[in-house]
This record gives C-alpha cells, sequence and structure tokens, in this order.
C-alpha cells in the first residue's frame, strides 16, 4: 500500500501465518462519523475480523473499531456488522467460492485512499502445521542466503 494518497490504518499481520491467501479484493466500508475520526486516530484492531455475505451484500464482522471520545451521543458498538461496498459480481464471486471450496474471507489491510476508508479483503485456506514449517524452513533458507551474499560483497568469506 505505498501508492501516493494512501495512509495505512491497521494490517492483519497474523494473515499470512495463519492462511494461504488465494485472491484478494478491495472494498469500500460503510461507516459513521465518529467511526471514521477513529480511524484517522488510527484506532482499529482487525485481529478477530472476518466477512461474510448475506442480504445480497458483504458484511465485515468484528472489526473493533474504538469509540472517538469527543462524540458522546453518536458512539455505535465498536464491533458492529459494517457493509462493505463491492460491485455485485464480486459479491456473486466471492459468495460462490465461499460455498463451493469452504474458504474464508478476512480482511488483510485498512487503509484510506484519496480520503475513503478502504479494506483489503482476501480469500482464503487456512494452512496446515506442516505448511506452516515449510514456511519457516524457506525464509530461514533464505535469510541464510541473503546473510552469506551480504558477507561476500562485504570481503567477508
Amino acid at each position: 500500500m505505498a501508492e501516493e494518497g494512501t495512509k495505512n490504518i491497521a494490517r492483519n499481520r497474523r494473515a499470512h501465518r495463519e492462511y494461504e491467501v488465494l485472491d484478494t479484493f478491495e472494498a469500500g466500508i460503510a461507516l459513521i462519523g465518529p467511526e471514521v475520526k477513529s480511524l484517522r486516530a488510527g484506532r482499529a484492531n482487525l485481529g478477530d475480523a472476518y466477512g461474510v455475505v448475506r442480504k445480497g451484500g458483504c458484511w465485515l464482522e468484528k472489526l473493533h473499531i474504538s469509540p472517538y471520545e469527543p462524540a458522546t451521543r453518536e458512539n455505535a458498538d465498536p464491533q458492529r456488522s459494517r457493509q462493505l461496498l463491492l460491485h455485485g459480481r464480486e459479491i456473486r464471486k466471492i459468495q460462490s467460492r465461499i460455498a463451493e471450496r469452504g474458504l474464508t474471507l478476512i480482511p488483510l489491510s485498512l487503509y484510506f485512499r484519496n480520503g475513503r476508508a478502504k479494506v483489503e479483503l482476501a480469500l482464503v485456506r487456512g494452512k496446515r502445521s506442516r505448511d506452516k514449517r515449510e514456511d519457516i524452513k524457506s525464509k530461514d533458507a533464505q535469510r541464510e542466503a541473503d546473510r552469506a551474499m551480504s558477507d561476500r560483497r562485504r570481503g567477508r568469506r
């Protein structure tokens, strides 16, 4: 998300460790006033959030946006369901893939693009423990190779 006019709010760091990401989508998110102020202050948590398709729309559940303290009356439930703004064909695609293959929809990151709150969603499948071990092995091997190349460039052997 290093594009011009983009400000990161929150990232789901566990996502790539716990799940195999198969497809990604960008969606707008329907918010009320004080929630936008909280997001601008960076007060959001994607840890337990997930997406569901119901009533012909896509919804984000368990996204925690902390209440904005100066707004007294208008603060909503911090973990309320929030509607995701997607095209109809994207919603149908997500719905069919979730139903057929048993995939899950989770948010990867939450950010502002040109002043509008956006969420990057991913269709994922849970990793097995052996897959996680393989990822750790490949990362260790890459780290060792990078270290060896770095030492070689510096003249150490």
